[in-house]
């Protein structure tokens, strides 16, 4: 019985040299693709805020201005889908020094605007029919999908000729692909956060009030090839 355990194990020992003999030479390496986009959409946030000492008339109030702000963006003719209301709030105040309670009654609404050249009229009509708090404008692309998968190919196409450039020197060529590993973080726009310090004239001009400049859509990615 000794005998045939130590010869399973020699077995064993020797089948597990073998297999650490027949490792299959690999090179793991990253790479990154990058898509610059001008963006053609914006995500917009808006408040209003109104403050008073009775809960009823402060929440009355909000309510007349935001039914204003609805209006108005109906008459911007953008498609209901491409606005909510995104949050209702009616909280009380107390004041320590004074020892009295008021009321804070806010109503939050997201917009997605499609036209950015639309911006301007949208935004100042806004102010004009009761926002007084613009919280974030973060500007999109509406073919995400599209830039992300290009960005994807890209990074493949940056991990294989970087792979080459290392084994050229060795004499060996680059196979197949054995791991593909996907370390791109989910696509997260930077937001402009926008204080309400706008500056209203009676006579309309035509200006510029924003520079969208690009966004980067970037994937990341590692990948294990086979060395011929």
């Amino acid at each position: 019985m000794k005998k045939a355990l130590l010869i399973l194990s020699i077995l064993f020992i020797s089948v597990s040299y073998g297999q650490e003999i027949k490792q299959v030479p690999q090179i793991s390496v990253s790479g990154e693709g990058k898509v610059k986009v001008v963006p053609d959409q914006a995500s917009i946030t808006v408040t209003v805020e109104t403050k008073g000492n009775n809960a009823k008339d402060v929440k009355k109030q909000n309510d007349q201005k935001i039914e204003a702000v609805l209006k108005f963006i109906k008459k911007m003719n953008l498609a209901p889908a491409d606005y909510k209301t995104q949050r209702v709030s009616l909280n009380p105040q107390y004041d320590y020094e004074k020892k009295k309670h008021s009321y804070n009654a806010t109503q939050t609404i997201e917009i997605v605007l499609k036209d950015l050249s639309k911006y301007d009229e949208l935004m100042e009509g806004l102010v004009d029919e009761g926002i007084n708090r613009i919280d974030t404008v973060v500007f999109e692309s509406s073919k995400l999908a599209q830039y992300q998968s290009e960005a994807r190919k890209l990074a493949m196409k940056e991990a294989k000729l970087k792979a080459e450039d290392y084994v050229s020197v060795l004499g060996q060529k680059v196979g197949r692909a054995m791991i593909i590993s996907d370390n791109s973080q989910n696509y997260s726009p930077q937001p402009m956060y926008a204080a309400m310090k706008m500056e209203m004239s009676d006579t309309r001009v035509s200006r510029e009030t924003m520079a969208v400049g690009e966004i980067n859509i970037t994937a990341n990615v590692t990948v294990s090839f086979i060395l011929e």
